[in-house]
């Protein structure tokens, strides 16, 4: 194993940037001076997110391989890219670097960036690397582009508009009950060996998640232009509530629609958790929760991966989940609090 000062920043920098291919005709410069250079499109809008990933926060090392690590990082950047209605581009990655890492681990930290930048067709074109006198930290920051006039905002909604989401949910939450519950185990038995192999599907959500680039598309070329749109993130209740709060209405949702998988389900059950909770509070799971107008029914009805969960109503009426028995239960985020 090589220590980080044998071969330093500009070594460091060096050896990611050997692995990096250049694929986006936006990109006219990229790493290797003070900053890159891109050239959008003419008519297209650039759109850009961030997020910050920090050890002990955002995740733990203990049972987060670093590959999947950096494969996530830009996964949830792109999510952003995608619930604007964008079109992923290029990316900067700034890692602040404990000196316990060595070269190596942090080589494998960017194949995991790589392999995303890979799937998502978007070029890593500059950011910066520092030392770290706590844990690791990651921030990504994601560029996108898109029609001029035709991204979608969270405040497009109006009453009546269907609301959908995309894939299932809870998955990642209960991958992390997992995890936890696998590490407590360890802490108390290092001897011992994590049962990880029944669990691949909410490990997978939870580890290494995806953005969902492939529905924008499928939208597209449904013909479907969404009024308003938000990733789940921090969970269901709470983007529900995000997309009320800016769009100025309410909403109902029906329980009996909720999306779940049955690894999910299965899991759930195992730890006594309610499917519904882990659902609406669980977050990370990264997929598309977004509004359309209700002539757009017969186009999405069928689909295999979007669910028609419920639909915007007037804000007088609030943000309501309507259980099997039909009652109202009022919404309240309760999902992953940053602060």
């Amino acid at each position: 194993m090589t220590p980080l000062d044998k071969v330093g920043e500009f070594g460091l920098i060096g050896r990611i940037q050997q692995t990096v291919e250049l694929t986006q005709p936006s990109t006219i410069l990229g790493i290797g001076d003070d900053a890159a250079i891109l050239a959008p499109a003419a008519g297209q809008e650039l759109v850009i997110s961030t997020d910050l990933l920090v050890e002990g926060v955002h995740f733990d090392l203990t049972f987060c391989p670093l590959k999947h690590l950096g494969y996530k990082a830009v996964a949830v950047n792109v999510s952003d890219i995608a619930a604007m209605n964008a079109v992923p581009t290029q990316i900067v990655v700034a890692v602040s670097i404990p000196p316990r890492f060595t070269v190596e681990a942090v080589e494998e930290l960017f194949e995991g960036v790589k392999l995303a930048c890979e799937a998502y067709n978007v070029d890593l074109v500059g950011g910066d690397t520092t030392g770290s006198r706590a844990g690791l930290t990651i921030s990504v920051t994601a560029l996108g582009q898109v029609e001029a006039g035709k991204a979608v905002r969270r405040s497009g909604a109006g009453p009546n508009d269907l609301l959908c989401v995309t894939g299932d949910l809870g998955g990642a939450y209960l991958g992390l009950q997992v995890l936890e519950r696998e590490k407590q185990v360890w802490q108390a038995d290092p001897e011992s060996q994590p049962e990880l192999d029944k669990y691949p599907y909410v490990l997978q959500r939870q580890l290494r998640p995806e953005a969902r680039m492939d529905v924008i598309h499928e939208l597209r070329e449904l013909g479907v232009v969404p009024t308003s749109m938000i990733d789940v993130s921090d969970g269901l209740a709470s983007e529900v509530l995000h997309l009320c709060q800016a769009s100025g209405t309410g909403a109902r949702i029906f329980t009996e629609n909720l999306p779940i998988a049955n690894p999910t389900l299965e899991v759930a059950g195992e730890f006594n958790l309610d499917p519904i909770m882990c659902m609406l509070n669980g977050g990370e799971d990264y997929e598309l929760l977004f509004t359309v107008p209700l002539a757009d029914h017969a186009k999405l009805k069928n689909h295999p991966d979007i669910t028609i969960i419920g639909h915007m109503v007037e804000k007088s009426e609030g943000a309501n989940l309507i259980t099997k028995a039909g009652q109202p239960v009022p919404l309240k985020a309760q999902g992953f609090s940053h602060f």
